[in-house]
């Protein structure tokens, strides 16, 4: 159980990540792939993850050089997770290279003593060490986590909508009780569902929140108390569906109560909200957010006892555009490693 203590000059304090965090996506993705835990939630990505490794450079400098450092694992090297990744991968991996040799050795030495390491570890207090490990973690990056970004960012997105919607109906009390089903917040402290027994004063701080989208169950916060307090948690709804049958779910929505329910949820609205507005029952509200998540254009999830339903991108982009037009679906390409 990891146990949060905030003071009141912490509540004032707290930040939800507006982006995707690269490096701590990359970390978490790793750990998705070193387990079957979960693995049902990331099939699509499990699969054409493995296909675009398989015999290639890239997927050898992955073993040889991520799996050991980034293993999934009680303790995660804290150097490798900065805060600068969260103004962009770029310079996150600079932060990573500007890292002070004796913090990479020691957090390395606390790596090999509680998981285990390979013996050229130490050298990665070296810079030439250190630039080969960001030359492949970019790679990868690029290759396994780039290509599914707009999704992240959908569901990034809704997240932070959901939690505003948390925090202006119930207020600091209402954002920190809704995070997350491994999460309780009983004031002035947040119990967190964690790996080891900790606690982490915050003593005027604050703390960002990272919803992510490759962590599974457990939140992740940092090994070292005297750093920023950050604590990464899974993203709601755990995964943005890939849409069902997306020429019909798109039919679908041409019609006038679907258009009127869509305009509708442009602020967010529960389901019963949803009911009210467009003068029919809750069940047929249901069936109509039903076919508007199917096509991506909308994400829910259970406050208490109800459902919020808000916008993704997508949606909001359909709004904006005069007619429905066709969707074109793209995919990123893997970078070979330099």
């Amino acid at each position: 159980m990891l146990r949060i203590h905030f003071t009141p000059e912490d509540l004032t304090r707290i930040q939800v990540a507006s982006t995707p965090d690269p490096l701590w996506e990359i970390t978490f993705s790793l750990q998705r792939l070193q387990t079957s835990q979960g693995r049902w939630a990331y099939a699509d990505w499990h699969r054409s993850t493995r296909a675009t490794l398989a015999g290639t450079r890239l997927g050898a400098a992955v073993r040889r050089l991520l799996t050991p450092v980034l293993p999934r694992a009680a303790y995660l090297p804290d150097f490798l997770t900065p805060p600068e990744s969260a103004d962009g991968l770029e310079r996150g991996l600079t932060a990573i290279l500007d890292t002070p040799p004796a913090r990479v050795t020691h957090e390395m030495d606390l790596l090999a003593r509680i998981s285990g390491a390979p013996d050229w570890v130490p050298r990665l207090a070296e810079r030439d060490s250190r630039d080969e490990l960001v030359r492949v973690l970019r790679a990868y990056h690029e290759a396994v986590v780039a290509p599914h970004y707009d999704r992240m960012c959908e569901s990034l997105a809704g997240e932070r909508g959901l939690l505003a919607r948390s925090t202006l109906d119930s207020g600091v009390g209402g954002l920190l009780s809704g995070l997350s089903p491994a999460m309780r917040w009983l004031p002035p402290v947040l119990h967190v569902d964690y790996i080891e027994d900790r606690d982490l004063r915050l003593g005027g701080r604050g703390l960002r929140l990272v919803p992510s989208y490759f962590c599974w169950q457990l939140p992740m916060s940092l090994a070292d108390d005297t750093l920023r307090p950050v604590l990464v948690y899974p993203v709601h709804g755990a995964r943005v569906p890939e849409p069902a049958r997306p020429d019909v779910a798109l039919r679908a929505l041409l019609g006038r109560t679907r258009a009127t329910a869509l305009r509708a949820l442009a602020l967010g609205a529960t389901t019963s909200e949803l009911a009210r507005t467009l003068g029919v029952s809750p069940a047929t509200a249901t069936h109509h957010t039903t076919v508007l998540r199917d096509a991506g254009l909308i994400t829910s999830r259970r406050v208490q006892n109800t459902v919020l339903h808000i916008l993704t991108p997508l949606g909001a982009t359909m709004l904006r555009r005069p007619a429905p037009g066709p969707f074109a679906a793209t995919s990123g390409q893997g970078q070979a490693l330099p």
